[in-house]
């Protein structure tokens, strides 16, 4: 385990691979072809998501993400300074998913962490209450900008730069 960040580029685009790599530790599995603006976008979120670690921001009791903060303290989730109302397996995604920013978490990771489990009758589980909490977190849930989907894969939190 590392605090470099690490991207897979291979021509090997099975979804087990890709799942297999991320949760192996992979901040990012790229499959060939791919244009080279790609590849240096992807190392620009790498390098941004490791500058953040290492600030010890992931230690501090509120999490901020654009206009979304996180009162972990108070189990509170605020979208523009006004309290989201969150189911407990909600919060517990949106916080799973925030202490992992810039990463892709799979299904099998979060169906694990949050519910414990891993079985397939939960993957239908997990679509549905992501939907849920990006109705309640999203500015427009048909245009995410904080949780995006990686098809066949999981999810990820997106860095969304404070302007």
């Amino acid at each position: 385990w590392s605090e470099t960040p690490i991207i897979v580029v291979s021509a090997r685009g099975e979804e087990r691979d890709k799942i297999e790599a991320l949760d192996a530790g992979a901040d990012d599995y790229l499959t060939k072809p791919f244009s080279v603006d790609e590849l240096l976008a992807r190392i620009r979120v790498a390098l941004r998501k490791a500058r953040y670690d290492q600030s010890g921001a992931k230690d501090e009791a509120v999490f901020t993400n654009g206009q979304l903060s996180i009162d972990y303290a108070a189990g509170c989730v605020y979208r523009d300074g006004t309290e989201l109302h969150l189911t407990p397996i909600e919060y517990k995604l949106l916080c799973l998913l925030a202490k992992n920013v810039g990463k892709v978490l799979t299904h099998q990771y979060i169906l694990k962490t949050v519910w414990g489990t891993v079985m397939e009758s939960d993957m239908r589980s997990l679509r549905v209450f992501m939907a849920a909490l990006r109705k309640k977190i999203e500015p427009d849930p048909t245009r995410p900008i904080y949780i995006q989907t990686h098809v066949g894969i999981g999810y990820r939190m997106l860095r969304i730069e404070n302007e």
